[in-house]
């Protein structure tokens, strides 16, 4: 009887299960095809591994976005309990949306940012990404966190939170999103730091990886 063949390569032999496509796969396969060709889920255990092992190239001041809107150490403490409502949202928003990955995650912020510089103008017009899963996630942030908003605004009697405030705490986000953008078409590093801060449960099937020789 001949040894099993790994789907992906159908030359080595399958060491690994594979959560993306539901079958055994060779390890190479795993390393090269991994958030690639593969929808890997946040709790397979050699995503994980794989995330914690990555090294990101920092970015430099061009290249952080938005580089106009100044948000500072004072500013993040003073808007920290806004910055964790936005986080939460982010990943609750990404983490459900099929579909949606670091890409798609990315495009949702640069949108929200943009829709609140027009606000912070003055304008009122809403920036809509293209893709469907970033479109998905947009909405679902923007809608929760303007209720949010309002509900806080009824209680205090007053604005919580400046579109000022907002823009500034978005880009805030944006930027960690593309500081931790690792390359791979459909990526979730970033999805995955939001997972282990906001929604532990979507990592916590994940064991520790014993590699296969």
């Amino acid at each position: 009887m001949p040894s099993p063949q790994c789907p992906l390569c159908e030359s080595r032999r399958p060491r690994r299960f594979c959560p993306g496509v539901h079958r055994e796969i060779c390890t190479l396969c795993c390393g090269t095809e991994r958030e690639v060709t593969i929808e890997c889920p946040l709790d397979c255990p050699h995503l994980v591994e794989a995330h914690a092992h990555e090294r990101l190239a920092p970015l430099g001041p061009e290249q952080q976005p938005h580089a106009d809107v100044e948000v500072t150490e004072a500013f993040l403490e003073r808007n920290s309990a806004l910055a964790e409502a936005v986080g939460g949202l982010l990943a609750s928003a990404a983490i459900e949306t099929p579909g949606a990955a670091d890409p798609e995650l990315r495009a949702a912020l640069e949108a929200l940012v943009r829709t609140y510089r027009t606000r912070h103008s003055g304008l009122v017009y809403d920036t809509r990404p293209a893709h469907p899963a970033a479109l998905g996630i947009y909405e679902r942030v923007l809608r929760t966190l303007e209720e949010l908003l309002r509900r806080a605004e009824r209680e205090a009697g007053f604005a919580v939170a400046r579109d000022a405030d907002v823009l500034g705490v978005l880009v805030f986000w944006h930027r960690l999103a593309v500081a931790n953008d690792n390359g791979r078409k459909r990526g979730r590093h970033f999805m995955g730091k939001l997972a282990d801060r906001y929604a532990p449960a979507a990592r916590r099937s994940a064991p520790r990886v014993i590699m296969a020789k």
